[in-house]
């Protein structure tokens, strides 16, 4: 799984989010690598092991032909407090990392194999992950 080398802080603050505005990323929004991307339409936190299972079917999926980017690292870490601990005495430790993708966010590209068998392994991926997504092809 996908988890950062070193970190500044070990625990992060929350963040709260605006209901009313919906945040759209203007990075990372274009197939750049690859023929065919997978694309975020809503905003999640994806955990490092989803990232890790959407990656296995995609890789499954092509076999030995294609290539594959992932294009979002999980670089957030995010806590949880042990089972049955009543609230308060604190923070819970850290347990793993999440990566915030906003909506417009590629998550995933492929390259290298036909149009059919790259929509069929991103369909798969996304089914994967926590948000609504789509599967978008480079504009030329």
């Amino acid at each position: 799984m996908l988890f950062p080398k070193k970190v500044k802080f070990r625990k992060w603050h929350t963040g709260r989010t605006n209901k009313n505005k919906v945040h759209v990323t203007t990075r990372g929004s274009k197939v750049l690598f690859g023929s065919h991307g997978l694309k975020a339409l809503s905003g999640a936190r994806i955990k490092s092991n989803q990232i890790e299972a959407a990656r296995r079917v995609v890789s499954r999926t092509l076999g030995k032909t294609g290539k594959t980017w992932i294009r979002i690292f999980p670089d957030r870490p995010y806590t949880a407090k042990a089972a049955e601990v009543g609230m308060g005495k604190g923070k819970g430790d850290p347990v793993g990392y999440v990566a915030e993708v906003f909506p417009g966010r590629v998550l995933f590209e492929i390259d290298g194999v036909s149009e059919a068998v790259a929509k069929e392994a991103l369909r798969k991926a996304g089914a994967k992950l926590p948000l609504k997504s789509k599967v978008v092809s480079r504009e030329e």
